[in-house]
């Protein structure tokens, strides 16, 4: 039986204009003056807290969300029109909970969900990269949700984005690497040992 290509075809065109439609307060465009820091922090595993109590409503949390701008001076703020707020950010602005991978034809796409409901697919402007923690050696992945906000991708998610890498070879060393629209992305060295 024929496959109909153009039903896979529409639903990755409608994936990606859902995406990119995604929309948000035009904090870039905003310049108020800083009005001082709160006792705010987004913790490692994406909890918010403030005054050192965690943020239990998730609409709220989704909310600030929506305002968070990283500025040139690596400090993240929430900002609106009138007023911009310095907040702690212990690693990541969000957690990226799931991935979907979208193929069509040899052409694939990453789609990341994040804790607060963003969506974003990785490609040139939404870069992934992988750190490697020094004390421990682990890896630590990250998504550019927008602006200069990062998304630490969620150890399982890893797991499932590792399941759909391949291997490379980059300067005689071999390296994972996973395309996105368009984009190869690489995901660190292994040890030819582990293959």
């Amino acid at each position: 039986m024929p496959v109909n290509n153009t039903k896979t075809q529409i639903k990755l065109e409608d994936i990606i204009k859902q995406v990119e439609g995604q929309r948000y307060p035009p904090v870039e465009k905003w310049n108020p003056d800083f009005c001082g820091d709160i006792d705010m922090q987004i913790k490692r595993d994406g909890t918010w807290f403030y005054m050192g109590t965690p943020i239990g409503r998730e609409r709220m949390v989704r909310l600030f969300s929506t305002v968070l701008r990283k500025d040139e001076d690596g400090k993240t703020y929430l900002v609106t029109p009138v007023e911009k707020i310095g907040i702690e950010v212990e690693d990541a602005h969000f957690i990226a909970t799931a991935l979907e991978v979208i193929r069509e034809g040899d052409e694939q796409a990453l789609k990341f969900t994040t804790n607060v409901g963003d969506e974003v697919i990785a490609d040139k402007d939404h870069p992934l990269r992988v750190e490697v923690d020094t004390s421990s050696g682990e890896p630590r992945p990250y998504i550019r949700v927008r602006g200069r906000l990062d998304a630490l991708i969620a150890r399982p998610v890893f797991y499932q984005l590792v399941e759909h890498a391949q291997t490379q070879n980059r300067d005689g060393k071999t390296c994972l690497v996973v395309p996105s629209r368009g984009t190869l992305f690489s995901l660190g060295e292994i040890d030819d040992g582990d293959m």
